[in-house]
């Protein structure tokens, strides 16, 4: 069983005739994820990867055409908004959102609402999701990961790369990988992907990998403490990051004594978090 994503999901991509959002849809349908269409303003009535994706002008007609109910977007960050704005208004259920830098007030705004009306807003700044042997949603490559019995769920994109080829090489699988974006605001928290995979049966141990800037990885910690029965194993990155000086991704910035690698690493170890000292160190402490 996987959490959010599986075979049955329809899925469009927005900002399918792109560079990136057409390279990435082949590499999504080659695996085997449900594509059931793209939009690209101006283009409808084309057809892409080999004339087996229709494309649309808009999000309403493709969920009309195509009963869409997931969401992918690769769209320049300038016009990410309002791609965001027409999903959530077409109906999707589930959006992910792979571009970074989108303005903060934005996605304050686009995650307010995104809760109101129960929609699964995954970013943004994710690399997507993916249930290895039935779908990805995103940019996570597939040839690093196996099937298995380990939920992962991260702010960072190589890192979970680093992460989960590890785990290939020491013979375990993953039940989904869940990357929930680096950018301040998003959708999707941490605590969001522990509560679906305590309650996964198919997920019986959890990595949790973060990094320094705001206090998610401390929420989680107070989560796991109160609500996790599974074992979870975490890596934080950071600990050399100078204090006021952003690093890596939009929400990497340490203020004072808020968000310091060191203090996550309190916070999880506290709550019976197995941490490692480095990505590739993930394995080898699940296997012992």
């Amino acid at each position: 069983m996987s959490i959010l994503l599986n075979k049955d999901n329809r899925i469009i991509v927005q900002g399918i005739t792109g560079h990136q959002g057409l390279y990435h849809a082949e590499k999504m349908f080659k695996y085997g994820t449900n594509i059931v269409g793209g939009i690209s303003p101006q283009k409808g009535g084309e057809w892409v990867l080999g004339g087996k994706i229709p494309v649309f002008d808009t999000v309403r007609a493709a969920r009309s055409v195509t009963e869409a109910d997931t969401s992918v977007i690769f769209i320049p960050a300038r016009h990410a908004t309002g791609a965001i704005y027409e999903a959530i208004e077409a109906g999707i259920k589930m959006i992910v959102c792979i571009t970074e830098g989108i303005p903060v007030l934005d996605m304050i705004y686009v995650t307010r609402i995104c809760k109101e009306r129960k929609i699964v807003f995954i970013g943004p700044n994710s690399p997507g999701i993916i249930s290895p042997g039935l779908a990805k949603v995103g940019i996570i490559p597939d040839d690093i990961i196996q099937p298995g019995n380990i939920g992962i769920v991260s702010r960072s994109g190589t890192l979970t790369y680093e992460a989960l080829l590890s785990l290939r090489n020491e013979n375990m699988g993953v039940s989904t990988c869940a990357g929930i974006g680096g950018d301040p605001i998003t959708g999707t928290s941490f605590i969001d992907i522990l509560k679906r995979f305590e309650s996964d049966p198919n997920t019986e141990k959890i990595v949790l990998i973060g990094e320094i800037g705001g206090n998610d990885e401390e929420l989680a910690a107070d989560f796991i403490t109160k609500n996790i029965t599974k074992p979870v194993y975490a890596y934080i990155a950071g600990l050399t990051a100078p204090i006021d000086k952003k690093m890596g991704h939009a929400g990497a910035i340490v203020l004072g004594k808020s968000g310091t690698a060191d203090n996550k690493i309190e916070s999880l170890r506290a709550a019976g978090v197995v941490i490692a000292s480095h990505p590739e160190e993930l394995a080898q402490l699940i296997i012992t």
